[in-house]
């Protein structure tokens, strides 16, 4: 068990206490929940880098940082759909698309096939991030106008999360789901 490992194990503890706090109806709860959030997307960049510097690159970790990130993106959009807040059917399309990239990726690792994190993968994520920091902001604030801004910065997100699922599917279908000639 690395540093880094340990780390995005505190990311999946943070995001179940954070889906916690943001339920909770006192505008204290909502702080927490967004410091929550902060430090858990935070902790997402340096395990990896950490990792990668140290040496510490393991396969439990190269397994659960990409789920780290699902646990803390899903549980903060479920909360907030649960809220109606975010759209029930953007919530739908992200967790399809994982699930749907998840499979693939266990189906071509059973054949020792890799599909590496792509450029627009990383980026997904790290809108997704942005537009869940400025949404519960929002809530904080008790500001309409900022949640809506999240909100298109979510759609953004989106396109994103829909674009690099194709990519994947796409990876996936060449490295492994094509048939031998």
């Amino acid at each position: 068990m690395t540093g880094p490992t340990v780390l995005t194990i505190v990311r999946i503890i943070l995001a179940s206490a954070l889906a916690i706090f943001v339920m909770l109806p006192a505008g204290w709860a909502k702080v927490i929940a967004l410091v929550l959030f902060v430090v858990a997307a935070i902790t997402d960049k340096i395990d990896g880098a950490w990792a990668r510097k140290t040496n510490q690159v393991t396969e439990l970790g190269a397994f659960l940082d990409p789920l780290a990130d699902k646990i803390l993106v899903n549980l903060a959009l479920l909360t907030l759909v649960y809220q109606n807040v975010v759209p029930l059917w953007v919530f739908a399309a992200i967790l399809v698309r994982d699930f749907a990239v998840d499979g693939v990726r266990m189906a071509v690792a059973r054949h020792k096939v890799t599909i590496a994190a792509s450029v627009i993968g990383k980026l997904k994520t790290a809108c997704q991030m942005l537009a869940l920091a400025i949404i519960l902001l929002g809530l904080v604030l008790a500001d309409e106008a900022i949640v809506t801004a999240g909100n298109v910065v979510l759609y953004v997100a989106l396109a994103l999360t829909v674009v690099s699922g194709i990519d994947y599917l796409a990876k996936g279908y060449r490295n492994f789901m094509k048939p031998k000639k």
